[in-house]
């Protein structure tokens, strides 16, 4: 009776062991991409060029963070006052972020060219800047290409240092979202020739 109750504790400890391990490990897998500060800014960036904008920045701070500099804006100490604290995690969680904002910026553009209709123009914004999707659309898609170029570079150095392969295949997916979105700039429409005076 003794043994069966032991083994019946030991068998109990194990599955509480096992349980809480799962349970850390899927906690691990749900860590927001995306810094508190960041949320908040992409919240506050409702049209689309500035949406673009401030996911650039978010990227570029993870590169920093990864000493990969992509020769973006640099980021100054008076950067944290807006953007709060640098980004943290392990290497693999910081090259899983830029994966993922990539993906964000790509599925942001993609439901704005599904829906032209739903775009957002704020009514403070410089007039001679508040021309509309037909100009905000492509100036978006075109800022992230450029960034996209400059990215790939970084990218794949980061991918000859890379010696897990969860880490490679995180960056071969970011390198393929930014050679679709540099894929993507000859298929805008042509821009509409400058009137006198504007």
């Amino acid at each position: 009776m003794k043994y069966s109750t032991l083994y019946g504790y030991l068998r109990y400890t194990l599955l509480l062991g096992i349980a809480l391990t799962a349970m850390s490990a899927s906690a691990s897998a749900q860590r927001d991409y995306l810094t508190p500060e960041e949320i908040e800014l992409i919240r506050d960036a409702q049209e689309i060029d500035r949406r673009v904008d401030v996911l650039i920045h978010a990227i570029d701070r993870r590169l920093q963070v990864l000493n990969a500099s992509a020769a973006g804006k640099p980021i100054s100490k008076k950067d944290s006052e807006k953007w709060g604290s640098p980004p943290e995690g392990t290497r693999f969680e910081l090259l899983l972020d830029i994966k993922r904002i990539l993906q964000k910026a790509i599925d942001d553009i993609d439901n704005l060219a599904d829906r032209p209709e739903s775009a957002v123009i704020s009514p403070n914004r410089d007039p001679r800047e508040n021309k509309g999707y037909a100009v905000l659309f492509p100036k978006a898609v075109k800022t992230l290409a450029s960034a996209a170029e400059r990215w790939k570079p970084v990218l794949k150095a980061e991918m000859d240092r890379a010696t897990d392969s969860a880490e490679k295949g995180s960056i071969l997916d970011s390198i393929d979202m930014c050679d679709q979105i540099t894929a993507a700039v000859p298929k805008l429409p042509a821009d509409a020739p400058k009137k006198k005076g504007t």
